[in-house]
């Protein structure tokens, strides 16, 4: 049984958890599925924005404990076996790190619970909008281990240090309505489907945009995440010499003008060396 659906709508790409029996949790084909089904859409360049749902009580359970605790059990015998943690962590953070680095903005659509794993996931989003009943929980350290796909690197860039301790120490749930008062969600809906329907919506918005000014914004709100404002607005400088167009400022203010939909043309198809 395939852990996603993709469906396309315009410009617009959803991709569904659809695994909600085993509460979506993270098996090896989770992972393969996911690092697959970004690659292409960064690849293609025809869709302009992604929203992340799912189904059944729960976003995601995390990690499948059943087959970290068979088929992956990670050796820590021996030096080499420990050296080869640090591999196989590096590949499954590639995988999440691909939301971030992804040419188009990423939403996470939340409902119940979004633990372990899960938390590594939605963080590396752009938006997270969440239902009420939904709740954020660090469940690594309550099985003995440290969060290590990215929660603990990019959940500090989101909230207080402070609150990421006592969440990360404890494995306590953070509420969505508190997560909202802190700023890890945008918005909390009653039901899931007014939230996915919230996210789809605000997705199509971005997808109106010439996508390569969202790409633009993008890699300068991430650039100055982790840098300085002296060298962001450096490399600002030069992205917008290689962003500027002045035909999609110029589309963009006419449509204004004669309130219709601009178009802007899609992202070029990526290719790479291997593909030749």
């Amino acid at each position: 049984m395939p852990c996603f659906q993709l469906d396309q709508t315009g410009h617009v790409a959803h991709l569904v958890l659809a695994r909600p029996d085993a509460l979506n949790t993270m098996n090896p084909a989770f992972w393969r599925e996911l690092d697959g089904v970004l690659d292409t859409l960064h690849r293609e360049g025809r869709s302009r924005a992604l929203v992340i749902s799912s189904t059944g009580k729960h976003f995601s359970a995390g990690m499948d404990l059943e087959t970290f605790g068979g088929a992956i059990t990670m050796d820590d015998a021996s030096a080499e076996g420990r050296t080869a943690i640090f591999d196989l962590l590096t590949d499954m953070q590639a995988t999440f790190t691909r939301l971030e680095t992804l040419r188009m903005p990423v939403i996470a659509a939340i409902q119940g619970g979004c633990i372990g794993g899960a938390v590594d996931m939605v963080t590396a989003c752009c938006l997270r909008y969440a239902t009420a009943d939904a709740f954020f929980c660090v469940q690594e350290i309550n099985i003995g281990m440290v969060a290590d796909v990215g929660t603990l690197q990019r959940l500090p860039k989101l909230l207080p240090m402070a609150l990421v301790k006592e969440l990360a120490y404890t494995g306590r749930r953070l509420p969505a309505r508190r997560a909202l008062e802190w700023g890890l969600v945008n918005e909390v809906f009653d039901t899931q489907a007014a939230m996915v329907e919230a996210a789809l919506q605000c997705a199509a918005e971005i997808a109106a945009k010439p996508p390569v000014a969202i790409w633009g914004t993008k890699q300068a709100l991430h650039y100055a995440r982790d840098h300085s404002v002296e060298d962001s607005l450096r490399q600002m400088g030069w992205l917008q010499g290689a962003a500027w167009s002045n035909a999609h400022v110029r589309e963009a203010i006419e449509a204004m003008k004669a309130r219709r939909a601009p178009g802007f043309p899609d992202l070029a198809p990526l290719r790479s060396f291997r593909d030749l």
